[in-house]
């Protein structure tokens, strides 16, 4: 079977975010973006094989770039494709009415201790089958490729129970086969107590530990575990002892922190070794320093506290500190219904103290080390999988001065353009 080259050509800024590959971006190196004006890419099959000024790649690579299909990226920024880390991509049905319920007063966790939240959605969930899961997901992964994003991370969470769990996640692995968005999966069974547990909820840890747990790892499921650790959801010690089960089995920690009040969330993340912690709007000053010094990453949520309408987490305080921070839609039908990560981009800068240097940064590379896809996309190298992003704004800080805008003017995923001029080519790229 012959090569399929692709060359882009005369982009007016080319980010490439080189040299963190290994490692993610903290502190001064999230400003520094390496951009190359007139800059060109050439990619054979699904491989990114040079980068460079255009006549530098023109000269050098004549015979290739000959047999390439080429676009002409004049006035328009090149960027790599987005990875958002924290979506809640398969579940079943909406929660519109508690939208106005919150306009009208309610708190999130007024409405998830009567019966709604995380409940209301696991009902549709379980009620669901795994075709009208899959034929919801499918839409919304569609949703994240207009918007740029070509890597995600999805978790279960809406079962509470093995058999919707097992749902959630086969659902997630059979559209990784299936859609040109690479998924990857965290198993989330520990989301929230269910009702047959409230007054037991050792009881439910227990069930996850000792059936759950051990048959996601059979059925190769999921590469993380994650839980909500938050007052009246799963406290430090439980989450703990969930997380060091999963660690012994072979998953990786994540955990829900720190949303709703400081709880320790932050510090129990450095103590497991965790991936990362995620939400931290309520994070406290020595579970940032410890999370710095463990180099767990920081994944903020922006759209989640806008949605919800309270103060965002500190990323300016977490990236002086020295924590590599990523961002995230948080894509779920309750706190955070989107899937535009570039709108959380934005928010990251007006509400987060970010730059838009470090909104980049933490919407690729750091996004991608998140969830151990660091060696493989998230910057544009020599050797990296060809997601590419193409945007029509001729610099990267118009990005974020037009804010609230989709500025996505092609997409290229593993070499194939997917997205062009807006509009989906194709979502099925995967033959195996």
């Amino acid at each position: 079977m012959s090569s399929t080259y692709l060359f882009i050509k005369h982009a007016n800024e080319l980010l490439t975010l080189k040299g963190h590959s290994q490692h993610p971006a903290v502190k001064a190196a999230m400003n520094q973006l390496h951009v190359i004006n007139d800059g060109a890419i050439l990619m054979k099959d699904e491989q990114i094989v040079a980068i460079g000024e255009t006549d530098e790649l023109l000269s050098q690579f004549h015979q290739e770039i000959n047999l390439a299909e080429i676009i002409d990226a004049s006035g328009k920024v090149v960027m790599p494709g987005l990875v958002d880390p924290h979506t809640h991509l398969v579940y079943a049905g909406s929660r519109e009415e508690e939208f106005n319920m919150r306009l009208n007063g309610a708190t999130y966790m007024d409405i998830m201790n009567n019966g709604g939240g995380i409940h209301a959605t696991t009902t549709k969930t379980r009620a669901a089958t795994i075709d009208e899961l899959k034929e919801e997901s499918i839409k919304r992964l569609d949703r994240f490729l207009i918007h740029g994003v070509t890597t995600i991370e999805a978790k279960s969470g809406y079962g509470l129970d093995w058999e919707t769990e097992y749902k959630q996640l086969f659902v997630a692995k059979e559209l990784n086969h299936l859609h040109a968005i690479d998924i990857v999966s965290t198993f989330m069974g520990a989301h929230a107590i269910p009702a047959e547990y409230k007054e037991r909820p050792d009881v439910f840890i227990d069930l996850i530990i000792d059936e759950m747990l051990p048959l996601v790892v059979e059925e190769e499921l999921a590469v993380f575990n994650d839980v909500f650790c938050e007052r009246g959801v799963f406290t430090p010690e439980q989450s703990k002892r969930l997380l060091l089960a999963g660690k012994n089995l072979g998953l990786i920690p994540k955990i829900h922190a720190d949303e709703i009040e400081p709880y320790g969330g932050a510090e129990l993340a450095a103590a497991v070794g965790a991936i990362s912690a995620d939400h931290l709007l309520k994070a406290s000053d020595e579970g940032i320093k410890k999370m710095a010094e463990a180099g767990v990453i920081a994944v903020l949520l922006p759209g989640t506290a806008f949605f919800l309408m309270e103060a965002a987490a500190n990323g300016r305080k977490m990236i002086d500190e020295g924590v590599a921070v990523a961002l995230s839609t948080d894509c779920n039908p309750g706190s955070s219904p989107t899937t535009s990560l570039p709108f959380m981009m934005n928010l990251a800068c007006m509400h987060m103290g970010l730059t838009p240097a470090e909104a980049i940064y933490a919407a690729t590379i750091n996004a991608a080390h998140a969830i151990g896809k660091g060696h493989e996309v998230g910057s544009l190298e020599e050797g990296k999988k060809a997601d590419i992003l193409i945007l029509d704004v001729p610099n990267y800080m118009q990005t974020q001065y037009l804010y609230g805008m989709n500025h996505t003017h092609t997409v290229i995923k593993a070499g194939r353009i997917v997205i062009d001029n807006g509009a989906l080519v194709t979502t099925k790229l995967k033959s195996h």
